[in-house]
C-alpha cells in the first residue's frame, strides 16, 4: 500500500511520547479536496477505524481510509529535518501535477 520510512516512523514516535493522549492512536493520512491544482494531503492524530488500510511498525501506526488509499498507493512517507524546513513529505507516482508552492497536486483521471 504505501511505505513508511524509519524516519518518519522515529518522529511519529517522538511525538506521541511528546503527547501520551495519542498513544492509542495513529497518523491518519487523507487526502482532500483543495489546493490550486485540485487536492491536497492532510495529517491528524486519530483512532483506527475497521476500514483503515494500517502501517505498523515499532509500535506507531500510520492511518488510510479507503477513499485517500486510492491517491496514495504505492507512496512513501518520510520526515525531514534541515535547513529548508521539517516535516512529513509524501513521495506519490500517483501525482501528474503539482502546484507551485508543493502544497497541492493533481492526480490522472483514472485515479478520480
Amino acid at each position: 500500500m504505501i511505505t513508511v520510512t524509519q524516519a518518519a516512523i522515529h518522529h511519529l514516535r517522538e511525538l506521541v511520547s511528546e503527547d501520551p493522549s495519542n498513544s492509542d492512536k495513529g497518523l491518519r493520512i487523507f487526502v482532500e479536496d483543495g489546493g490550486c491544482a485540485g487536492r491536497q494531503y492532510g495529517m491528524q492524530f486519530d483512532y483506527p477505524k475497521s476500514d483503515d488500510h494500517r502501517v505498523e511498525n515499532d509500535g506507531v501506526a500510520v492511518l488510510i481510509d479507503p477513499k485517500s488509499a486510492e491517491f496514495l498507493r504505492g507512496a512513501t512517507v518520510d520526515f525531514t529535518d534541515g535547513l529548508t524546513g521539517s516535516g512529513f513529505r509524501i513521495d506519490n507516482p500517483n501525482i501528474v501535477r503539482s502546484c507551485g508552492c508543493g502544497s497541492s497536486f493533481e492526480v490522472s483521471e483514472e485515479k478520480r
